[in-house]
């Protein structure tokens, strides 16, 4: 039970931290939008879809929705299948997802002469066996006798993994690109990776490490994340791309968008999962130069790296996560201000394109499509978590209206070439149900098992010991799959997880006088522990004591303020947990 007081404790805790209780009596009734027959109308775009991928483009990566049939792209891994697995269950279809399970375990290999984006074969192929493999429980799977540290789909995850960890041998420890899943980095390999494709490891790759135990990955992942932090500029910025073999910045544009985004969503992220003071601070400071830098009335807009100068005055759809991050630091009213100016993009066209000209209001040359991108539906599914504004369920329902009316075809649903004549293209990425479905049903469906508070969990047996699992607080890595961050505290013993009256007795058996002193705990098997103590240790028993309540407190329970001062100095919270 040791492990499970410890994660219930700090789960709660985070939650506390991450998606706050918003107040009573606020939100849907207000403008009484029909929620619920909009999250069946989301459940009807993702089978639509996904029935016509299996139907016309499966074993393939993606469903090309206009010739009905499928094409590979991010190698060869019947992508769409592993991206809409953990859907499958937020939707409540556990037949299928322990189908696709199985056909996965059968159909998958890595072992393939390709050349695949480690990038996106970390989000996508990675994350998704992860959360997959970390929901099977849930999903009705029968879980081998190690569950959560082994398992088929966590298998498979490591073996993906392992195929990237070559493009990590560089001088910098910033990976490459690309790699080839058969032969490592190829020779001639570019050396020029952007920023993003560095610093979107941690929330995987620690993963792994703590279910699989072996260091490797999550130190890769912290490697690349420092060099980055190493070479930002004198006022506090990263670029674009960055030559991984000399740390040469080879695009200086710094801004929150497209090649940066995930960057500094991992540093947040990775910070909650792993409660990670280090990580938090460098986004912290970070944030504090985008603010000064780049955020001109509520806008973010491109800057050169090293002087502060405007480069590109404009808004990339990719940017639209933004408000859900400030979300997650509790920044809310600035989170608001920011995805207003952005909703106001999508309700002129219907979409996000990609790049919008912010002074001339309107599209930019050949950056006019919609690739049916979700981030602007996650920043609503955060922030109506924290505020329950009735705003962010018309972006809902607007999504759902635009997207049903301009991109549903026969095959699925397209991408928007060009969202001033709705021209459509002929692809369907797999993010469309990864992500955009998903935060759509999840803005819709405020009962469902990802919204936990906390009130409700599982406590499953390990190798290890007891732990505790899906009690919420859900980390979505960059492609949206949900991992629950108790699993981290499953599958190794580490010291501050024991209990601290063990640690006590230790130092009680250490002494060398004899004065008996019965300390009385049941142990696992019912008996009882005795240990001695000296007469004259009372002033190290005494800091015993005050060691005892200080850690109990950290690890066992929140600071004691009310929600309102949590959120209000979140970065001081976060930092100093006395």
């Amino acid at each position: 039970g040791r492990a499970m007081l410890r994660s219930l404790g700090s789960l709660l805790c985070l939650w506390a931290l991450w998606l706050p209780a918003p107040p009573v009596g606020t939100g849907v009734a207000a403008r009484g939008l029909d929620v619920a027959s909009y999250r069946e109308r989301v459940r009807a775009m993702f089978y639509h879809a996904y029935e016509h991928y299996l139907e016309s483009a499966f074993p393939y990566d993606e469903l090309r929705p206009l010739t009905c049939d499928g094409q590979d792209t991010w190698g060869s891994f019947s992508l769409t299948l592993i991206d809409a697995l953990d859907t499958l269950l937020i939707l409540g279809n556990v037949s299928e997802f322990q189908r696709v399970v199985n056909v996965l375990q059968e159909g998958v290999d890595f072992d393939i002469d390709v050349n695949a984006s480690v990038f996106e074969t970390n989000i996508r192929v990675v994350g998704g066996l992860l959360s997959a493999h970390l929901l099977s429980k849930k999903a009705g799977v029968e879980v081998e006798a190690g569950w959560p540290c082994s398992g088929p789909l966590l298998r498979m995850a490591e073996e993906a993994a392992r195929k990237l960890l070559p493009a990590f041998q560089t001088p910098t420890g910033m990976p490459y690109g690309t790699v080839n899943l058969l032969h490592g980095v190829n020779p001639g390999e570019t050396p020029v990776t952007c920023t993003a494709g560095i610093g979107t490891f941690i929330v995987e790759f620690a993963t792994l490490s703590h279910l699989t135990g072996d260091p490797v990955f999550e130190d890769v992942a912290r490697k690349a994340l420092k060099a980055l932090w190493k070479n930002r500029s004198d006022i506090g910025l990263v670029g674009n791309h960055i030559d991984v073999i000399t740390a040469k910045w080879v695009a200086q544009d710094a801004g929150i968008g497209a090649g940066v985004d995930s960057y500094f969503e991992y540093l947040v992220k990775g910070a909650i999962l792993l409660q990670d003071e280090e990580l938090m601070s460098m986004f912290l400071e970070y944030n504090r130069a985008i603010k000064n830098y780049t955020k001109f009335d509520d806008w973010y807009l491109w800057v050169q790296m090293y002087k502060g100068t405007v480069s590109m005055p404009v808004f990339q759809s990719l940017e639209a996560y933004w408000p859900g991050l400030q979300s997650l630091i509790g920044d809310v009213d600035n989170a608001m201000r920011t995805f207003l100016n952005y909703y106001t993009v999508w309700k002129q066209f219907g979409g996000l394109p990609e790049f919008y000209n912010i002074p001339q209001g309107y599209t930019v040359d050949k950056r006019e499509g919609y690739p049916l991108r979700p981030e602007l539906i996650e920043s609503a599914m955060y922030l109506y978590r924290a505020t329950r504004d009735p705003t962010l369920l018309e972006l809902g329902r607007d999504a759902v209206e635009s997207i049903e009316k301009i991109s549903r075809v026969d095959c699925g649903f397209a991408s928007v070439k060009d969202l001033r004549d709705h021209r459509l293209d002929n692809r369907m990425e797999s993010f469309f149900l990864a992500e955009t479905v998903k935060y759509l049903y999840l803005l819709f469906d405020p009962d469902n098992f990802i919204h936990n508070d906390g009130s409700a969990f599982d406590v499953v047996v390990t190798p290890y010991g007891e732990c505790v699992l899906n009690a919420g607080g859900y980390v979505f890595n960059t492609e949206a799959h949900p991992i629950d961050p108790a699993a981290l505290h499953c599958c190794r013993k580490r010291k501050e997880e024991q209990w601290e009256v063990e640690d006590l007795m230790r130092e009680f058996y250490s002494l060398k006088k004899t004065k008996k002193f019965t300390l009385k705990r049941a142990s696992d098997h019912g008996k009882v522990a005795s240990a001695e103590v000296t007469e004259d240790a009372s002033e190290e028993k005494e800091g015993e004591k005050r060691k005892l309540k200080k850690s109990s407190h950290s690890l066992l329970s929140c600071p004691s303020q009310s929600f309102n001062s949590k959120l209000a100095v979140l970065g001081q919270v976060f930092l100093d947990n006395t």
